[in-house]
C-alpha cells in the first residue's frame, strides 16, 4: 500500500517593508546621574521617550514648559520631533538631561544648516536661556564615621 504524498503548506510571502532612512541629529544630555539619547529629526511627529508620549512620560505643566523650552527659545516649536532613551536618576534629573540633550541637538542641527533665525543662531539663543550649561551638581557621597548622610554628625557629649 502506498503512502500518502505529504502536502507542503505554502507560507503566505512576507510584505517587505521598505525602511525608509530618517535623517536626525543625535545628542547627549545629562544631569546627576540621568543620562538622555536624543534623536532630534525635522518634520511633525511625535515625541517619544523610552517608547512612551512625552507627556505620558513626564506628566503636568511645569515639565511641559521645561522640555519645550529649548524650542519656544528657537522659535520652532512643531518643527522638529524627537526620539529619546533616558536612564538612570530619578524623573527631574531625567527632565534635565532630556531638556539639556534637546537643546544640545538643536545647537548641532543649527551648526549644521548654518540657517540664521532672526540673525541670530541657534546656540546664542540656547545660551542666553542658559539650557546649553550642563549642570554639574552630584550627590555628596557618604563619609565614613558619620550618621548615615552626608553631613550629618553624632551629637558632642553637652560637658
Amino acid at each position: 500500500m502506498e503512502k500518502p504524498k505529504k502536502i507542503k503548506k505554502i507560507k503566505p510571502i512576507k510584505e517587505v517593508k521598505e525602511k525608509v532612512k530618517k535623517t536626525y541629529i543625535f545628542a547627549v544630555g545629562r544631569r546627576k546621574t540621568a543620562v538622555a539619547r536624543v534623536k532630534l529629526i525635522r518634520g511633525k511627529g511625535e515625541t517619544l521617550v523610552n517608547d512612551k508620549k512625552i507627556a505620558e512620560y513626564f506628566p503636568g505643566e511645569i515639565s511641559k514648559n521645561a522640555y519645550s523650552r529649548p524650542f519656544q527659545a528657537t522659535e520652532t516649536l512643531g518643527k522638529y520631533y524627537a526620539i529619546i532613551k533616558v536612564s538612570g536618576s530619578g524623573q527631574n534629573s531625567q527632565l534635565g538631561a532630556v531638556v539639556h540633550g534637546l537643546s544640545r541637538a538643536l545647537d548641532k542641527d543649527d551648526k549644521q544648516s548654518l540657517l540664521l533665525h532672526n540673525k541670530e543662531t541657534f546656540h546664542s539663543l540656547l545660551k542666553k536661556e542658559k539650557l546649553l550649561t550642563r549642570d554639574g551638581r552630584q550627590r555628596e557621597r557618604r563619609k565614613i564615621g558619620q550618621m548615615g548622610r552626608a553631613r550629618k554628625k553624632k551629637q558632642s557629649p553637652k560637658r
